[in-house]
């Protein structure tokens, strides 16, 4: 599973997600991608879960591209555990993740072998994802 090999602190604040995504919006290294539409952490779980998918529709043919990373620590307190006395510990890791957002990239594949194994990818996912072909981006769009 995927986590930082090691974090300048290791509880961080919550924060906010507003907007659309201005990095990592657009299909560089591969032909296909895997666009996000909703905002939301999405954990190392399933990031991996989608790319295991993907892999196993594709017979381990063309090469896979994952644009995220979860470097974002979850921390939460014990069950049953009364409030106060500070911040819980790191439970997993999440990705933060804006719309716009290019999660993955398949290359060497044909288009409905990329469509078919994305559509599986994105069902392991908890937010609305659409499938984009690198001709799609146009220049000035």
């Amino acid at each position: 599973m995927l986590s930082p090999k090691r974090v300048r602190h290791r509880k961080v604040q919550r924060g906010n997600m507003p907007g659309n995504a201005t990095r990592g919006n657009t299909v560089v290294f591969g032909d296909y991608g895997l666009v996000a539409m909703d905002r939301m952490w999405i954990t190392n779980r399933q990031i991996e879960a989608a790319r295991i998918a993907m892999n196993r529709h594709v017979k381990r043919g063309g090469k896979l591209w994952i644009r995220i990373f979860p470097d974002k620590p979850y921390s939460k307190k014990p069950a049953e555990t009364r409030m106060g006395k500070g911040k819980g510990a790191p439970e997993y890791w999440v990705a933060v993740v804006k719309p716009g957002t290019v999660m993955f990239e398949l290359g060497g594949i044909d288009k409905t072998l990329a469509e078919e194994a994305m559509t599986l990818a994105g069902a392991k996912l908890p937010i609305k994802t659409k499938f984009v072909a690198r001709a799609d981006f146009v220049l000035g769009k």
